[in-house]
């Protein structure tokens, strides 16, 4: 099992930045994943990629594609506390799941 977060590349985020938005991203896809998927995922020590990302329509897209094919899934949204307007639709994360599902759906993406 693993967890694709998809960051956008079109902002310029700082590392930092980045790190935050990734991470708001996979905890949020955690918490929309059901109990048994959840603990699977910890078992299998919670393998995660993160990928590129070219805007934000790319990431609706996306998670428009995991939600078809039952995935759990969050969009990130920044508050808008340092480098982005708020609301800015900063990363996705699909998953997690069966690798091959979540392939499905990022597998032609680039390793960020």
């Amino acid at each position: 099992m693993k967890q694709a977060i998809v960051a956008r590349t079109d902002l310029g985020m700082g590392q930092g930045k980045l790190a935050a938005q990734v991470a708001h991203a996979a905890l949020s896809a955690y918490e929309d994943a059901d109990e048994r998927t959840r603990r699977a995922w910890k078992g299998e020590g919670q393998k995660k990629v993160v990928l590129k990302g070219s805007g934000e329509s790319e990431l609706f897209e996306l998670a428009d594609a995991a939600e078809r094919a039952g995935l759990p899934n969050a969009v990130v949204r920044d508050a808008g506390h340092t480098q982005l307007e708020p609301g800015t639709v900063t990363a996705l994360a699909v998953g997690p799941g069966e690798d091959d599902d979540v392939d499905r759906v990022t597998g032609d993406l680039s390793l960020y």
